[in-house]
């Protein structure tokens, strides 16, 4: 059977890359449409991949924004995302087809299964566990191939989430919240189980700050709707407050109560470390790593937990502004079809360029409805916008619905459709843009992207658009308040 289909494969530039990709190379049909490694390395020399297979670089942004580029530079109906440390079976490509084809239009994704291998001639270590705990995971992007409508749909991964971690349960979610299901495939994909350095435990304590923003995302039931199982950190936090009163309530002269800390302290300790070195090959350096790193851990799980808190709760300033043009860049001539009617709005100019000189992605998204009633022709559009652009500058994306109120298109404000394209032609994620304009349709297009908004309301913006704006998303006095309260003020 024919199937649209790309793989996309985020890489820090692991051996296992090679044989993964002669694999893919090597299978039945289908054939992708296309093999998009995406490296992830902050630099270094050009990936050697088989011929074939096309490369992009991400930057080191994270696992996430990698796999964004690789699905917004994808055109097929399908992306199959695969890690590059999976070892995919040979006729791979032959069973994702079959768990594909019949799906109805209402499912948006395909969740693989996978299998971690375990040695059979001892018991696990805690980090071999750790990645067995991968086979009954959710949505785990291991083997999970998406509707690329779908993932235009909620704007792709959030970026916010740096590491392999909560990235793709939090895609999954937003799907599913967005009214699609997601299938379990039947196709087998196999995760080898790595042993990893003395302090791994210690450092994947890092992904609380990914729970805390989980949290404010999803809600206090993010856990049960993701099957991520109960957490420790309330253990964890009652182990930290014990060690602390112990080492400080002596300075206090309070002895007695320091004694009771540390010995509440010691019990958490040891129950911790107990539960992690009996299911384990209980070597000498097995329970020497389990408890050393029992005793670190708690105060590293607040620590992260703490400051993902704050984080989750902290404004981002955007990667890119997206404007409107009538009223926001240029003074509103309704229906204009002259480039000699451009002017623009006193002391927009400077702040765009501005924003370029810093290196800030700008595009204009703008709707049109005159061309669709007749009253503007898209060669007199196109000669504005070009007179525009003359005056502005260069903007990295334009992004104009020429539809009537009537027409139901997904791309006419206040639908997301432009902001996701404008995202996607800037290769980043919407929850990074800000939208600044004068309606109550650009917030609303901007909040249904997932990104940001700031109205600059004018005598004809409408008073409700204004008050749910204040409530909603951010109101400015000018364009150049629009911009500082974006974050983004030079």
């Amino acid at each position: 059977m024919t199937l649209d289909y790309t793989v996309v494969i985020p890489t820090t530039g692991r051996d296992t890359l090679r044989p993964l990709l002669e694999t893919l190379l090597g299978g039945p049909d289908p054939r992708p449409a296309e093999v998009l490694v995406v490296d992830d390395r902050p630099e270094g020399a050009e990936l050697e991949v088989p011929d074939g297979v096309r490369v992009l670089r991400s930057g080191g942004r994270g696992p996430a924004a990698a796999r964004n580029l690789g699905w917004r530079t994808a055109k097929s109906e399908w992306i199959a995302f695969v890690d590059d440390d999976v070892v995919l079976a040979p006729d791979w490509a032959r069973q994702l087809a079959a768990d594909l084809g019949s799906l109805p239009p209402d499912v948006a994704a395909s969740q693989g299964r996978i299998t971690v291998p375990l040695p059979a001639d001892r018991r696990p270590t805690d980090d071999e566990r750790s990645t067995a705990g991968l086979e009954h995971a959710r949505w785990i992007t291991a083997d999970m191939a998406y509707r690329r409508r779908a993932l235009v749909e909620v704007g792709g991964f959030d970026e916010r989430f740096p590491r392999a971690f909560r990235e793709d349960s939090d895609l999954a979610l937003r799907v599913a919240e967005a009214g699609h299901r997601i299938d379990q495939g039947e196709r087998l994909t196999t995760h080898p189980a790595r042993r990893a350095g003395f302090f791994y435990s210690l450092k994947a304590q890092r992904g609380n700050a990914d729970n805390a923003l989980m949290r404010a995302k999803h809600g206090v039931l993010w856990r049960q709707r993701t099957g991520a199982g109960h957490g420790r950190l309330g253990l964890h936090a009652l182990s930290t407050v014990a060690g602390l009163a112990a080492l400080t309530l002596p300075l206090f002269r309070q002895r007695g109560k320091a004694l009771l800390a540390a010995g509440v302290w010691a019990g958490l300790t040891a129950e911790f470390a107990t539960r992690r070195i009996l299911p384990g090959p209980r070597t000498p350096g097995e329970v020497a790593r389990m408890a050393v790193t029992s005793v670190l851990i708690p105060p590293a799980a607040c620590y992260h937990r703490l400051r993902g808190e704050i984080a989750a709760r902290r404004p981002r300033p955007p990667v890119a502004v997206l404007f409107d043009r009538d009223d926001t860049l240029i003074v509103d001539v309704p229906y204009l079809n002259d480039p000699d009617g451009v002017r623009p709005v006193p002391g927009a100019v400077e702040l765009v360029r501005g924003l370029r000189e810093r290196g800030i992605p700008v595009g204009v998204v703008s709707n049109q409805s005159g061309v669709a009633k007749g009253l503007i022709s898209p060669e007199q559009l196109d000669a504005v916008n070009a007179r525009v652009q003359e005056l502005f500058g260069p903007f990295g994306t334009w992004q104009v619905c020429v539809h009537d109120d009537g027409d139901g298109c997904a791309c006419r404000k206040p639908a997301p459709g432009m902001v996701l394209r404008a995202a996607g032609e800037l290769g980043v994620d919407p929850a990074s843009c800000v939208v600044i304009g004068d309606t109550g349709a650009d917030v609303d297009a901007a909040l249904a992207a997932g990104a940001r908004a700031v109205l600059v309301p004018t005598d004809r913006t409408l008073e409700p658009e204004i008050a749910r704006a204040r409530r909603d998303a951010a109101v400015a006095r000018d364009l150049s308040e629009a911009l500082r309260l974006a974050g983004v003020a030079g």
